[in-house]
């Protein structure tokens, strides 16, 4: 059997899921990987056989999409072109992980492909939403269509959606408290961000930045550049976790029982529609219309966090049913 797996590298979250189940799928075949974005800072550990441009968004540093930054890298031409060199009908299933190139490519050719990944998930209407970016929903619904789908949320809100893919690294930590509360912001700049946390007395924070080559340290807040291990061990020994309204992030943390707070980026749909789920789980969210963060972060360092999230080990039997379901 030939596999396709498409996967979008906006973010890190859909490369950390690939390196999960791209093992799993190789016991059912060949799996040739496609890879089309510019904005992950993880690779895969796998070859990857179609490197594409594809549409990314470009993260700014004050919070938000970069939105000139992503217009400038979008080119159609190229998008046209990379569609009709992807040779579909030599595989006998393909696998899309919001990545527009291939998904686009099978809804023109009429080939079907499986949507496996959390914007899957956005194809229920049970699902949380936030009302405030209407056109955003369309961006959701057609910028990687598929015939099928599978999708991943905090929770269980509809049959075809599953909890969360923990990474078996993350998995396998040792958990630990060791007071210090660990830090992923990446479309905010570390500049801005440290002088805000230094604000908080006796916490020590533990920033990791995309937007630094080396560590330094300014009083009780130390920066370091995106480091896998480094950050998953920061993690695992931690009291809190201050991140975005991604999805995987929070989930892990979830998964270790620490405390949880989010920043999700300004005017990035499912961004804000993960912390509304979120903020129904009891978790706390700083919007993007809240320019005093320290109140927040103050209440949220002082005051205890319990949540009770369970995030089974399910992916292999997933993959199993879906190869079995849709390969042709």
């Amino acid at each position: 059997m030939k596999i396709l797996y498409a996967i979008q590298a906006t973010g890190n979250g859909h490369i950390s899921r690939a390196r999960e189940i791209v093992p799993l799928l190789q016991k059912y075949g060949t799996v040739d990987l496609l890879v089309s974005g510019t904005q992950a800072d993880m690779q895969l550990d796998q070859e990857v056989k179609y490197r594409f441009h594809g549409f990314s968004f470009v993260f700014g540093r004050k919070g938000g999409v970069h939105h000139w930054e992503t217009w400038k890298s979008m080119n159609l031409r190229r998008f046209f072109r990379d569609m009709q060199s992807l040779p579909l009908k030599d595989y006998n299933l393909i696998i899309n992980d919001f990545e527009p190139v291939s998904a686009w490519a099978c809804k023109l050719q009429g080939i079907e492909s499986v949507g496996l990944s959390h914007q899957a998930a956005f194809q229920s209407p049970l699902v949380p939403k936030s009302k405030s970016i209407d056109w955003a929903q369309l961006v959701m619904k057609y910028y990687a269509p598929a015939s099928h789908y599978i999708g991943f949320h905090f929770k269980r809100y509809d049959q075809f959606i599953y909890t969360p893919v923990i990474r078996s690294e993350i998995r396998r930590l040792e958990i630990s408290d060791l007071g210090h509360y660990t830090v992923y912001l990446p479309s905010i700049a570390d500049k801005w961000l440290v002088p805000v946390l230094k604000q908080v007395p006796d916490v020590k924070w533990e920033i990791f930045s995309k937007h630094i080559s080396s560590a330094y340290s300014d009083g009780n807040v130390s920066v370091f550049p995106i480091q896998n291990a480094a950050f998953n061990e920061s993690l695992a020994s931690s009291t809190g976790f201050l991140t975005g309204g991604g999805f995987e992030g929070p989930a892990e943390a979830l998964f270790l029982g620490k405390k949880l707070l989010v920043v999700p980026m300004k005017f990035q749909y499912e961004q804000q529609c993960n912390a509304y789920a979120l903020k129904q789980f009891g978790i706390p969210v700083i919007w993007g219309s809240n320019h005093d963060w320290l109140p927040v972060i103050l209440k949220w360092v002082k005051e205890p966090q319990q949540h009770q999230l369970e995030f089974p080990d399910e992916t292999a039997s997933i993959i199993d049913d879906l190869v079995k379901k849709y390969a042709r």
